[in-house]
């Protein structure tokens, strides 16, 4: 049985050019705990914000999947990380977090640059401009039969640079404020050569600042297996861990080895005749692995 797949609707825009900031998900996240909405004409008055703020906060809650996919309502990964009470690290202090929300905006899908570009352009085109993200778009918009603007998309990559990348106006004012959201994961590079556009590069590396707990996270909430995985599948397949968090080899090598040490996760990583293979004896809850990683 042959089973076909609908190509994923792209999104572009939403933010109104602003990317993500420091306070933004906490400040979103207490609003909306709070009843309020943001289409109420007093949420830039309890935000303290622009109505274009209002709106790139609303977008942003939406990409990092902390609002529920059918409304507003904070989702239970919102609450579990930014409750004041038992919140698991409400003002991003551990850079577990950063890397957990990069893995939600990847995934979620609901702004679309960051998955065509951690899963396909990258691999596509080692060192990629605007340019060459702009006509990788278009021809994923005529394969989803999605409607874009390059306008938006232009803006769209102007927003994942700031996101990842220190800019020269960040660095200048030393405003934190103005720092994208994951600007410290160092995912991303950036070359000029002369007299040409801005290039940019996602290195693959073994990731030593990512946690074992994110990344098994990552390999069970988005889970597409039985009880088993191939690790290959797990390296290089889109929206897997390995083209999400930009592993090599040998990184994820090594992190599955850790997991599988550690008893609690019931994880079996075989490496025989040349396959190798992630399974489980049973499934771990992956917001189980979070708490757990959290309150220790």
């Amino acid at each position: 049985m042959i089973v076909i797949t609908e190509p994923k609707k792209l999104s572009f825009s939403g933010h109104e050019s602003f990317q993500c900031r420091s306070l933004w998900l906490k400040k979103g996240y207490d609003f909306l705990k709070a009843g309020n909405s943001f289409s109420n004409e007093n949420a830039v008055v309890k935000l303290g914000v622009g109505k274009n703020m209002v709106n790139a906060i609303r977008y942003w809650m939406r990409a990092f999947g902390l609002t529920k996919s059918d409304s507003d309502d904070p989702s239970d990964l919102a609450h579990k990380l930014f409750n004041d009470i038992d919140g698991w690290d409400p003002y991003l202090e551990d850079i577990a977090t950063l890397w957990l929300l990069h893995y939600q905006l990847v995934i979620t899908n609901r702004a679309s640059i960051y998955g065509l570009i951690f899963n396909s352009l990258r691999r596509d085109k080692i060192e990629f401009t605007r340019s060459h993200f702009i006509n990788y778009a278009k021809r994923q918009a005529e394969t989803s039969r999605t409607v874009l603007s390059e306008n938006s998309v232009k803006t769209d990559f102007d927003v994942f640079v700031r996101m990842y990348l220190h800019s020269d106006i960040q660095v200048k004012d030393r405003d934190e404020s103005l720092t994208g959201l994951l600007t410290d994961l160092n995912l991303i590079r950036s070359f000029r050569r002369r007299k040409e556009e801005d290039f940019f590069v996602i290195d693959n590396t073994d990731k030593s600042t990512l946690p074992d707990a994110i990344l098994l996270y990552g390999i069970l909430a988005n889970r597409q297996f039985d009880f088993s995985i191939n690790f290959n599948t797990l390296l290089t397949e889109p929206d897997q861990v390995g083209s999400v968090f930009a592993l090599n080899a040998s990184g994820l090598y090594a992190k599955l080895e850790r997991i599988v040490s550690n008893t609690i996760n019931n994880a079996v990583f075989s490496d025989q005749a040349g396959i190798r293979e992630l399974s489980f004896k049973s499934i771990p809850d992956p917001m189980t692995i979070l708490a757990n990683y959290y309150e220790s």
